[in-house]
């Protein structure tokens, strides 16, 4: 006879500071407790884009200065979201590389993302990151959408 699997111990939450993140986060803390938690954002360096007449956005080159203000602000964004005994990880690059890539140093058994209702052109050319994770991940990925008012 098998042993009953302990659960999912350490639980990787990807973190865009969105609602939709926030409520990700409540609804991990709630439906895991005594789960390792480790809270990731990734600053992602293709920010510096604009928005387009058609309503998506056209990349711009990326500003040095830009990417370290933003790194900075999001780190302390995220160190305010923690409570006692949650772990963080501040990354810069692509969202989907970075989740994954942390979840597979750190040992994840469990990723957690958020999903955003996007319009369709934005969807078509951005994507959607919680989709690639999914696609992508070699781990269980659990997404979590917020419920609409």
């Amino acid at each position: 006879m098998t042993q009953p699997s302990p659960g999912f111990g350490r639980i990787l939450v990807g973190v865009d500071f969105s609602p939709s993140s926030q409520h990700t986060l409540e609804v991990v803390r709630g439906r895991f407790p005594g789960a390792l938690l480790r809270l990731a954002h990734v600053t992602d360096a293709r920010v510096t884009a604009t928005p387009d007449m058609l309503g998506g956005v056209t990349p711009a080159i990326p500003d040095a200065e830009l990417l370290r203000t933003l790194e900075t602000v999001d780190g302390e964004r995220l160190n305010a979201l923690a409570l006692d005994g949650e772990e963080t990880e501040l990354l810069v690059g692509d969202p989907v590389t970075g989740i994954l890539d942390s979840a597979r140093r750190w040992g994840a058994d469990l990723v957690v993302v958020g999903t955003h209702s996007r319009g369709a052109l934005e969807r078509f050319f951005l994507g959607s990151t919680a989709a690639k994770v999914v696609e992508r991940s070699p781990i269980p990925v659990l997404t979590v959408r917020t419920p609409h008012a």
